[in-house]
């Protein structure tokens, strides 16, 4: 088992490590091109070819998708209360503690925890939470909604493209199968390079509400999961992808949304930073479980 979890582990640290250095050693990184790349290119052709070349059964994509939604309406229910009574802004934190960072770490350790078969399962979580946070996630933060920006998200027409594949049975031609699997390759590592470097720019201020923040965080997302994955008595991959999913730290997404709306960014930024330290010295004992 330990072997195990060190071989799932291991390339998740040493990718964002990469970056972290890479970043302080003051070397070219054009973060803003390569996130362009991944979120326009990389990941929409990750998830078509994922999921028409897994054989993933629709209805375990519709009853991942459900439960996404189950979760994500959980964490709106549970923290709207919690950060009122912390007196803390609901523009600035309730986007950063509902949307987590399902992309670029839950992606990676979807994979090597459960293959191709979890990452599938993975990328159905990642699609609705991608939805919603460029939708509800964005109408808290700026204050009103922009359906525009949802639909310029590449991923969206991706997933529908290869769920027409998958409800029908069909093949996609095998150049289109070829060209999104080289695309879709570069994805994970830039992700995880990417969040290194993220984080290596990124400050905490106020450690005693960031650091309680991003407890909260982990430790609501593994009891959400856990019980929604009970809930819906969810077995085997999909229940451990979607315990994983949703114990992820604070997504960088939400820097974003809190620097563009002058939404208390720097506050955000620690439970960014923080909650991604505690998921990287909690990951073993998570990964434990769920394996």
């Amino acid at each position: 088992m330990v072997s195990e979890l060190f071989s799932v582990i291991a390339p998740v640290f040493i990718c964002a490590a990469i970056g972290f250095v890479w970043k302080h050693q003051n070397r070219p990184y054009d973060a803003d091109l390569i996130s362009a790349l991944s979120v326009n290119i990389g990941t929409p052709c990750l998830a078509f070819y994922i999921l028409t070349s897994t054989n993933l059964d629709p209805d375990d994509f519709n009853q991942m998708a459900a439960a996404t939604m189950v979760t994500l309406i959980v964490f709106v229910i549970l923290y709207v209360p919690v950060l009122k009574a912390a007196g803390l802004s609901l523009r600035a934190f309730l986007p950063a503690m509902t949307f987590a960072n399902v992309g670029n770490m839950g992606l990676p350790l979807a994979l090597l925890a459960f293959g191709e078969q979890g990452l599938a399962l993975a990328i159905s979580y990642f699609a609705i939470n991608v939805v919603l946070m460029f939708s509800f996630g964005v109408a808290v933060a700026a204050g009103t909604a922009s359906w525009r920006k949802l639909t310029r998200l590449p991923v969206i027409y991706a997933v529908a493209a290869a769920l027409a594949f998958m409800y029908t049975g069909a093949t996609p031609p095998e150049w289109i199968s070829s060209t999104t699997r080289i695309l879709g390759g570069l994805t994970i590592p830039l992700m995880l390079i990417t969040l290194g470097v993220s984080l290596a720019g990124l400050g905490i201020r106020s450690l005693p509400r960031s650091f309680g923040l991003s407890a909260l965080r982990l430790i609501s997302g593994f009891a959400v999961g856990w019980a929604t994955a009970e809930l819906f008595g969810m077995e085997g991959a999909a229940r451990g992808v979607l315990i994983l999913q949703c114990a992820m730290p604070v997504a960088v997404f939400n820097y974003l949304f809190a620097l563009q709306y002058n939404n208390q960014p720097e506050e955000v930024a620690g439970t960014v930073v923080l909650s991604t330290a505690l998921s990287f010295l909690s990951l073993p004992l998570l990964l434990w479980y769920i394996l």
